[in-house]
């Protein structure tokens, strides 16, 4: 296993020089600061009346004209139309942490127990690779495929407690499929995603509240100078959920095509946007306490969408965001990026 948080060679997952370690990390975060821009109220449209436990890993393909999105807990993947119909839904044989449309047709499908390729929906799960964890208390989470087609997975540590979540890099574009273990030593892997020109990679780590950036080279998938990128004020010991003291932690991430990133705050009823250099350009109220992950769509990609959860929350967040574990959209004037497919 790599020592520390960070970059590691493929195969024997050995460590490359001079790790940066949680503490060294925790020493180069920014000083927290409390999101002061106006809360602005945004003109959400509800996909479909159906919610789900824990929405995630929105895309939308534009080939089919169809938004993806998981719902983990439930152990599902749904897709259904531009404006909510022909809901499709299907069963997993265990949670679906992301997923991403395939270059050849299908999707790539990384499963707690291993990461798959369905050549079509609904059929065969072919096995392409397991990751190095204990499926008993680590499953896969947010995800994504960069520009050059290899599946970028985080997983999540169940324990919240052993820091045994951590980044991998799937690349199938040579045949066999390679595993790179990107980074370590993490909670909860979210926010996944690059800078316009691609040189630069985000990654969250949920419960740290905080977003970790890097150098990147994408030829030679090399992810260097680590620094924070964001960091959000942790949330207060007594805060119980509607209390606007806390405005949440980063979830699932989205770039546009102006390299802003647009980022999920869990807890927080609220999605938003940062400029390139991290500045908090727009915060927008969204019909759920806890959304989870946004993506851009549409034929014209100014269609934001976001996923929600339900899972776990208390009836009295439930009363209020009654809608909550439904996917919303809202129209944008920045268009966002099309989805990366998987290369295999």
């Amino acid at each position: 296993m790599c020592a520390g948080l960070f970059v590691c060679a493929s195969n024997g997952f050995k460590p490359q020089a001079n790790p940066v370690t949680i503490a060294a990390i925790r020493k180069q975060a920014l000083e927290a600061f409390t999101m002061t821009s106006t809360l602005r109220q945004a003109d959400w449209t509800r996909l479909h009346p159906q919610p789900y436990e824990l929405g995630e890993s929105p895309f939308w393909h534009p080939q089919e004209s169809r938004w993806y999105w998981v719902d983990i807990p439930g152990k599902k993947i749904l897709r259904a139309k531009a404006d909510g119909g022909n809901l499709e839904v299907w069963d997993m044989p265990s949670e679906p942490g992301c997923i991403a449309p395939a270059a050849q047709g299908g999707l790539v499908i990384a499963l707690r127990h291993g990461v798959f390729r369905a050549q079509t929906w609904g059929g065969a799960l072919d096995h392409l690779v397991t990751l190095p964890y204990d499926t008993q208390t680590v499953r896969a989470n947010d995800g994504k495929c960069d520009a050059l087609g290899r599946f970028w997975v985080g997983t999540i540590d169940e324990t919240k407690a052993h820091d045994a979540a951590a980044l991998y890099c799937i690349d199938a574009r040579s045949g066999a499929p390679m595993v790179r273990t990107m980074g370590e030593g993490a909670l909860t892997g979210n926010g996944m995603g690059w800078s316009l020109d691609g040189r630069s990679a985000y990654w969250a780590d949920t419960p740290r509240h905080l977003v970790h950036g890097w150098d990147y080279e994408p030829a030679s998938n090399t992810l260097s100078a680590h620094r924070t990128h964001l960091q959000f004020s942790a949330k207060p010991a007594d805060w119980v959920s509607g209390d606007a003291r806390y405005q949440g932690r980063p979830d699932g991430a989205a770039v546009d095509s102006q390299g802003n990133y647009w980022l999920a705050m869990f807890e927080g009823a609220r999605i938003c946007c940062f400029s390139p250099d991290g500045q908090l350009l727009a915060s927008y109220a969204t019909p759920a306490q806890c959304p989870t992950m946004p993506c851009f769509g549409g034929e014209d990609l100014k269609t934001l969408f976001i996923t929600s959860a339900r899972h776990g929350r208390k009836d009295d967040e439930l009363a209020r965001y009654p809608d909550s574990g439904c996917v919303f959209s809202m129209r944008v004037d920045v268009p966002g990026l099309p989805v990366h497919f998987f290369a295999d």
